[in-house]
């Protein structure tokens, strides 16, 4: 068997697109998004520059840390009220058992606690 190599088809030709004409597109267009672009670089600026304070760690201002520091000592204060309170519900836990067994073990006797 002989293997004969085929021909590839050509490509139909690319049609010509005519430009749009300039009548077609509004004359206001141009002017709008000139402005998008410009309110678009005025709001990205300072993010931009925000960004790249935080990368070169320069972020925020002496106040802002000292109010960091605050909550962070604030956070630590309420998980030492929180681990007592933890603490003082397992002592009343604890007080409640303890009764409940006065209770019961006066209640098998007969008498009153």
């Amino acid at each position: 068997m002989i293997l004969v190599p085929q021909t590839p088809t050509p490509l139909p030709p690319i049609p010509d697109i005519p430009p749009i004409p300039m009548g077609f597109v509004p004359p206001w267009v141009p002017y709008i998004a000139a402005l998008g672009i410009i309110a678009g670089v005025l709001i990205l600026i300072p993010i931009v520059r925000a960004l790249a304070r935080r990368i070169e760690g320069k972020g925020g201002s002496d106040e802002m840390r000292a109010e960091i520091d605050g909550l962070h000592q604030r956070v630590a204060e309420l998980e030492a009220v929180e681990q007592r309170m933890h603490e003082l519900e397992n002592r009343m836990e604890f007080s409640e058992r303890l009764l409940t067994q006065h209770r019961e073990s006066a209640l098998e006797r007969g008498g009153k606690s």
